[in-house]
């Protein structure tokens, strides 16, 4: 009859104490709502980027402040359609007293302007969200491991006085079982931090995007309303 080997690290983990199983079990958590989130957020922000890629291209061919307005109306539930939206609303608010369009004065600019960057701040703070967690993922996950070793390592040295011997068979599985954790934490720090870095890179990617459609808006709205 064939029998089926176990796994030593598997081995070694059933046979840990309480505490380090604890600390395992945050360490599984960490890894797993790491992995979770950046696949999440990997996933909405390529679909962001692409819907930032399409509004540019629609307004290469809006020329006047109802094609911008249609253009953001069909764009209105996507992040750069909000934007649009919002600004124009702005815009309208600053008009609606007035029969015809007409010249902006530099206060009525400047608080286009305003209302835009914090547009735009706000979107970049969404999209920052949850970034902290992988950074505090990296940083914490070593010292969680560096416990578990410590505490691993005084277990078992408390075991090698109970049995009043310092042999080989003795302080291996101790020494073993210490040094599970600190592997744990690395293979959850190390993603983690991967995870946080590539993250930033997108945002501030996304965030560049969101500059252009800003300049583009900006550009528009100073072509059609400045003399």
């Amino acid at each position: 009859m064939i029998q089926m080997q176990t796994n030593p690290v598997v081995l070694l983990i059933a046979q840990s104490d309480l505490m380090t199983k604890i600390v395992l079990l945050i360490l599984l958590f960490l890894s797993i709502f790491s992995w979770a989130l950046f696949l999440y957020k990997l996933v909405i922000g390529a679909i962001k980027r692409r819907q930032m890629a399409r509004i540019l291209h629609a307004l290469k061919v809006a020329h006047t402040i109802d094609e911008i307005a249609s253009v953001a109306s069909i764009h209105a539930h996507t992040l750069p359609g909000v934007l649009m939206t919002k600004n124009l609303s702005v815009l309208k608010s600053l008009l609606e007293s007035r029969q015809t369009y007409s010249v902006l004065s530099d206060r009525e600019l400047e608080l286009l302007e305003n209302n835009l960057e914090q547009t735009i701040d706000e979107a970049i703070a969404t999209e920052e969200s949850f970034l902290p967690f992988f950074a505090a993922t990296a940083a914490v996950s070593p010292l969680l491991g560096l416990f578990g070793t410590v505490w691993g390592l005084i277990h078992s040295f408390v075991r090698i006085a109970e049995k009043q011997q310092a042999d080989i068979p003795t302080i291996a599985p101790g020494i073993a079982e210490a040094l599970i954790t600190t592997l744990a934490g690395l293979m959850v720090a190390i993603p983690a931090l991967m995870m946080f870095h590539y993250l930033n890179t997108r945002v501030r990617s996304l965030e560049y995007l969101l500059l252009r459609l800003a300049d583009k808006f900006s550009w528009s709205i100073n072509t059609l309303f400045i003399k």
